[in-house]
This record gives structure tokens, sequence and C-alpha cells, in this order.
């Protein structure tokens, strides 16, 4: 697959500031038909963590387009569906959509550098539709990030992904969890996902003890696809390990 290269247009997106001194940062990109609004719980909850009140968190909002299996259909989406049987199967899927979500989410983890915090504090995560986006843009970034998390996402891009993918990612940090019974993103294409990435990509499984060293740490839960309190508790912890808050100078 060729390289396409497209002029990143601006997203609209919530940002909620960190309660300390800011020094990491986590963007997360909501699911079909959602909006950044959906998940300002989630800043909330982190940040009652002594841990984790130096992290900074954006919410992007996906711009409104039409849905082909919605019959045309227009809501927030990263890219179109083409069938609902693509999001379990490797049926069609909108690579050219794919791409340009990349770009656009690419350009706000870039005006996070820009802003001073270094790539390694920056963590991509999604949930679903903005899990698939997640991984795609940790992967394929010209920057190795600080981690990625995607909640019931899977792979998108299939074979394409490995000549598209930056080899200094292989060893970032990834959280993934997912819902034994989500009936949106199964489970099974989620592990259908990750063995791709073990078989094709070089991919490593993370040592549950020290998952800041990197490769993809796995969690199911027997949900039917939502975060529960469970899976939060689990992120809080890994994201703990992976931007921890840097000792106050002096």
């Amino acid at each position: 697959m060729a390289r396409v290269t497209y002029t990143p247009q601006r997203l609209e997106k919530l940002t909620v500031p960190a309660r300390e001194k800011h020094t990491a940062t986590v963007i997360f990109a909501h699911g079909l038909d959602e909006s950044g609004a959906n998940w300002m719980h989630l800043a909330e909850v982190l940040s009652r963590d002594p841990e984790l009140r130096h992290i900074k968190y954006i919410f992007p909002h996906a711009p409104v387009m039409a849905i082909s299996a919605k019959f045309g259909m227009r809501m927030p989406a990263w890219y179109d569906v083409i069938s609902f049987e693509s999001v379990t199967t490797e049926g069609d899927s909108d690579d050219f959509g794919m791409l340009r979500s990349i770009a656009n989410l690419g350009a706000l983890v870039e005006a996070e550098i820009n802003a001073g915090i270094p790539p390694e504090r920056i963590i991509f995560g999604g949930f679903r539709q903005g899990g698939c986006m997640a991984l795609l843009t940790g992967l394929t970034y010209e920057h190795e990030l600080g981690g990625l998390i995607l909640l019931s996402g899977r792979l998108q891009l299939g074979k394409k992904v490995k000549l598209l993918m930056q080899p200094r990612t292989l060893t970032t940090p990834i959280f993934w969890g997912h819902g034994v019974y989500d009936t949106m993103v199964s489970f099974d294409a989620a592990e259908r996902s990750l063995a791709h990435l073990r078989r094709e990509c070089g991919l490593a499984d993370a040592d549950p003890d020290a998952p800041e060293k990197g490769g993809v740490l796995i969690r199911k839960y027997n949900t039917a696809g939502f975060a529960t309190e469970e899976e939060l508790k689990d992120v809080k912890e890994w994201m703990k390990r992976v931007i921890p808050a840097e000792p106050a100078q002096g």
C-alpha cells in the first residue's frame, strides 16, 4: 500500500487540564456516533488518583459523515463503516478514511509535542472505533508514544499495517481491554487482531509486572464491552507505570 499524505484538518475537542503541574497528556478518541463528551468522565475518574494529577486529557470530536452500514445516515465517525459484518471480520473497510483520521489525530499529538510534552509522555487511547484509530495512529506515528489504550478495539487495515508501521513502535506499551460478550466488536475479532500483530508485525506481549517496558497487556472482562469499574481500575494502574508523575524538582 503506497503511503498517502493528507493535510491534517483541525478537530474540535474538549480539554481537561491537569490538576497539578502538567507533565503528561492522554488523548482519547470516542466510538461511532459518540462525541468527546461521552468520555469526559474518564478524566474525572482517573484524575481523582493522587498519582495521576499531572495528566491533561484531550477528547476530540470525530467529523460527521455518512455511514454506509446505516443507509447513509450521518453521524460522528472516524471512518465509514461499510458493513457491520466487517467490524468482526476482515471485510471491506474505509482505508482512506482511516488514513485521514490518522493524519488528523496525529496532529493533536504533534501539538502536544510542540507545547513541550515529550512523545514518551503522551498516551493515545480510544473506545471501539476510536480504539481502532488509537492503535493505527500509535503504530504509524513517527515517534514512539508513551502508550496506547484500546477499549473494545481491534486492528483495521489488516496486512497494510505492516507497511505503514514505524519499527520503533514495537516496544510501545499497549493496554488492550475487551468485554468477552461484546456484540459490536467481538472478542474473537480482538483475538484475531492480536494474533496478526504478533505473527506479522512482531508485537510482543507485555510483562504484567513491568508493562512500562513495552508490549501488549491484555485484559478481558465478563461484560458486553462498556468500560467497567474493574477495567478503569486496570487502566489506572497501567497508566501509573507507563506515565508516572515525575519527581518534584528542587
